[in-house]
């Protein structure tokens, strides 16, 4: 072996090590399955230098595609549509389901743990070079790294549904025992969405909220029956209890790791923007984003739905309360935003839907 020889597999190594260390860094990176296949595929066409592609994922069954993640080196994109996925050809659709092909300009090879959940798919255009033995060796590397890594994130997001599903089950009993901790409506949430899209949140911090509006009352359960039950106005005593359960709704989540990001909104979320709430006292930028947003939302749905106790305000009547309470109990620019939504046909539609 020369002098350039050996320099050229040396390169090529290096490049090996890199691609092995980023996909590594990528899963302890990424928080869901999408990203990481949408994520994967960008760094397979950068690698291998490829003109596309692709992450096929078959659903639980292992048998049907769940979805599909391509890049073209222009365009990323997830397919998750039945239509489209049956669109797949016959030569894909078997190496997804366990089979190989090493071809001049595609390469296919599935991936596999203790069983086939999808395959990688790459290509070059006609007027690209072959591939190449090394090129096939980094697709190898780079689908051994990526299989794992997948397979783990399958199987943390099968958790998840499983610990929220637990979590709608405890919310399903607290509705029983109590009418102050029934479920939102159906359109709160699309509310709060609305609101934190206007503040730019992002996906991940939209998707936490989602969890806290599931979640937040979770620590009802330790709250006797006798206070959740009751149809007139507590008691000093009765509220103090009341007062703790922020904290022991996030006892409640703090152990499961995924949830950990919405603890500082289940804690806040019965502050006050002027620092008069509970249970820290905390005022203005001291209270999360998240649960100045969801205060505003909670506050409306209970003035519109009403309370044993208080009676339901028309729609009109309970954003004129929201207004008011603008710098006291609730952020001026949350309620800005959600003042000026609300002139917006869909956002109304939201509103008054919460009402029936």
């Amino acid at each position: 072996m020369n002098i350039n020889d050996s320099s050229n597999l040396t390169k090529r190594y290096k490049q090996i090590i890199s691609a092995v260390h980023i996909v590594y860094r990528l899963v302890n990176s990424t928080p869901n399955l999408k990203e990481l296949s949408l994520r994967l595929t960008r760094l397979l066409c950068q690698f291998v230098h490829a003109s596309s592609a692709s992450i096929y994922l078959l659903g639980p069954d292992r048998k049907q595609l769940a979805s599909i993640a391509t890049f073209n080196n222009e365009i990323n994109i997830l397919i998750a549509n039945r239509k489209e996925l049956k669109k797949v050809t016959a030569k894909e659709l078997s190496v997804a389901q366990g089979s190989s092909f090493f071809e001049a300009r595609l390469m296919g090879m599935p991936l596999v743990t203790d069983e086939c959940i999808g395959a990688f798919v790459i290509k070059r255009k006609p007027s690209e070079p072959a591939f190449d033995e090394f090129d096939r060796e980094m697709f190898t590397i780079f689908a051994e790294q990526s299989v794992t890594a997948i397979r783990n994130l399958q199987f943390s997001e099968q958790q998840q549904k499983i610990i929220l599903e637990t979590m709608r089950l405890i919310q399903s009993l607290l509705e029983k025992r109590g009418e102050q901790y029934r479920s939102h409506s159906p359109t709160y949430f699309k509310i709060v969405k609305a609101i934190a899209e206007k503040f730019r949140m992002g996906q991940e911090g939209i998707n936490n909220l989602y969890y806290t509006s599931i979640l937040h009352n979770s620590g009802a359960v330790d709250v006797p029956f006798q206070i959740l039950s009751k149809k007139s106005q507590l008691t000093k005593d009765e509220f103090k209890v009341l007062r703790d359960l922020p904290k022991k709704s996030a006892e409640l989540i703090r152990p499961i790791d995924f949830l950990k990001p919405i603890l500082p909104v289940v804690l806040c979320l019965h502050e006050h923007y002027d620092g008069s709430g509970y249970p820290s006292g905390l005022k203005g930028d001291q209270i999360p984003l998240g649960a100045r947003i969801m205060a505003v939302a909670d506050a409306f749905e209970s003035m519109v739905q009403g309370r044993p106790y208080k009676k339901r305000l028309l729609l009109e009547a309970a954003l004129k309360e929201i207004k008011r309470g603008s710098g006291t109990q609730f952020d001026p620019k949350v309620v800005d935003v959600f003042l000026k939504l609300s002139e917006k046909r869909n956002f109304r539609n939201y509103l008054c839907a919460v009402r029936h």
